[in-house]
């Protein structure tokens, strides 16, 4: 038993191999993707680094509310204008 057990193994692992060497991964779907979809991925990541940013002001232990305040003034300014560039270049 022992000593068809281990060249099956071996068979099993070298044909997997080669056959992975054979067939490259295929492609995704759109290898360039459309305007609307770069533009909706861009808003998408601008979108989550404002929350992850505000969270983090938010959550500070040391800020005082007036800091606080001043920080989100700041953070949401910043945030229209980068809005306002990404909607202009659509």
């Amino acid at each position: 038993m022992k000593k068809f057990f281990i060249p099956a193994l071996l068979f099993l692992g070298l044909s997997s191999n080669v056959f992975a060497q054979k067939h490259p991964p295929r492609p995704p779907v759109s290898p360039h993707p459309s305007k609307t979809e770069l533009y909706n991925n861009k808003a998408r990541e601008l979108e989550k680094r404002y929350n992850k940013e505000k969270r983090m002001i938010l959550n500070h232990p040391l800020a005082t509310k007036k800091m606080k305040n001043a920080q989100l003034k700041a953070l949401n300014e910043r945030y229209r204008n980068e809005k306002r560039l990404l909607r202009a270049v659509k």
